[in-house]
């Protein structure tokens, strides 16, 4: 059997995409590794996406599910090994077997990635987080840390000071990654102070964060601080390792305005590609590009075909 559309990613660009595609009479299939689905999965409350005030990340993505069930999206658990193209199709390696398709969707996500100190997974939406404009508004008046010194890491501590009582920046460094105009900015800022030389050791607290436990990196002293956030941007990690097409080099996929990526017939729409912004709605909005684009490629092929 040759699918019209295969989509890797079952999170929230993927399920738009295949909404979409089936609503354009695509035969579709959406390959989902995991049981989790989608990042926002891992996400406490979501109060960001349009038609709900506030919404949990796992009933966000449940309302995903659901919608897709009724539109008749089909969901198989499988995961996928490699990508290649023979003639017009393109071959799914997975660990069942291969599959076959005219076009496909890379709508895989990423990971943000983990520092791995103790009680970083415990407190994750409990008070740890990977994105201030997802969480921020949580931390009204309150006092957080940001760990990093790079552009996300000063972008998302701009954001965090407008909301926060107090933003505290700790860098391993003496000195930030950042451009200089984020960094003039961030120095500007009465609330944001800096801890350079300094790593997070451990996350402490009981049903939310309390307390952090910072090391000065040259004179190896550690001390306890109360705390009530914990923003962490040590680097993201796109799922892209599967498939050979145009990165940038952090391995997110290179895609134009209309999804495309550099192999005919192959889109990538989500977290995965290169983006100014990874939010649930621009996610879902690039899922409805790549669709609409998947089914002009179909289309015109069978017209030539024809």
């Amino acid at each position: 059997m040759v699918y019209d559309l295969i989509i890797i990613g079952g999170g929230p660009a993927g399920l738009s995409a295949a909404i979409y595609a089936v609503r354009y009479g695509l035969n579709t299939l959406v390959l989902e590794k995991g049981f989790v689905i989608g990042q926002i999965s891992t996400t406490g409350e979501v109060e960001n996406y349009p038609g709900f005030i506030s919404i949990n990340g796992i009933d966000l993505m449940e309302k995903f599910s659901e919608h897709a069930k009724a539109a008749g999206v089909v969901v198989e658990s499988r995961d996928v090994l490699g990508v290649r193209s023979e003639s017009d199709l393109k071959i799914i390696s997975t660990d069942v077997g291969d599959l076959e398709t005219f076009t496909l969707i890379i709508a895989t996500g990423a990971n943000p990635k983990k520092l791995g100190v103790p009680g970083e997974e415990e407190f994750r939406g409990k008070g740890v987080s990977y994105c201030a404009t997802c969480d921020g508004p949580f931390f009204k008046g309150r006092n957080v840390i940001v760990v990093g010194g790079g552009e996300s890491a000063i972008e998302d501590a701009l954001i965090l000071s407008d909301l926060a009582a107090s933003v505290c920046v700790v860098h391993r460094r003496d000195e930030l990654r950042a451009s200089k105009m984020l960094q003039d900015r961030a120095f500007a800022k009465p609330n944001i102070e800096f801890s350079w030389n300094t790593e997070l050791e451990e996350i402490i607290g009981d049903s939310i964060v309390r307390e952090v436990v910072l090391r000065n990196t040259e004179s190896g002293e550690t001390w306890t601080s109360p705390i009530d956030g914990v923003f962490i941007y040590v680097g993201v990690e796109p799922n892209t390792e599967f498939i050979d097409v145009d990165k940038n080099d952090y391995g997110f996929i290179v895609t134009n305005e209309k999804m495309a990526t550099s192999e005919a017939g192959i889109f990538a729409a989500g977290d995965c590609r290169t983006s100014i912004l990874r939010q649930v709605i621009t996610a879902a909005s690039d899922g409805v590009i790549a669709a609409f684009e998947a089914y002009e490629y179909v289309s015109a092929m069978k017209h030539k075909a024809e």
